[in-house]
């Protein structure tokens, strides 16, 4: 019985690597270099970071009870919007699309990852 339990178990965690593997490159990289700030579920809380469900199109500074750094919110007050072009470029280079920014991230800086993660956010929302 226990040996079958252990056979069991050993089955079933030698599984885990290959669901894993099986996530969109996207939301792979999403979890890798996003998920420890940011949430992308529908009514997802916020982290460090807001809430990214709905990205593309959305006002900058627009999610609700995040408190965003003053230069994201004179974005805010502009209307801007997230679009792919400034999504894209703020994902690379954080602080050369808002120099004064809170977000402490270096940028992505590989153009697979970067497409990846762009079309999957596309995805959410």
């Amino acid at each position: 019985m226990r040996l079958a339990l252990t056979a069991a178990l050993l089955l079933a965690g030698s599984a885990l690597p290959a669901l894993a593997q099986d996530a969109p490159p996207g939301q792979r990289v999403f979890r890798t270099q996003c998920g420890a700030c940011h949430t992308v579920e529908q009514g997802g809380r916020n982290g460090v970071g807001p809430n990214l469900h709905g990205i593309v199109g959305r006002t900058m500074g627009a999610v609700e009870g995040f408190r965003y750094s003053a230069n994201i919110r004179a974005e805010a007050e502009k209307r801007t919007a997230w679009g792919e072009e400034n999504l894209r470029a703020y994902i690379a280079n954080p602080k050369s699309v808002l120099p004064t920014g809170n977000m402490p991230y270096a940028g992505l800086r590989n153009q697979q990852q970067l497409d990846d993660l762009v079309a999957y956010l596309k995805t959410q929302g």
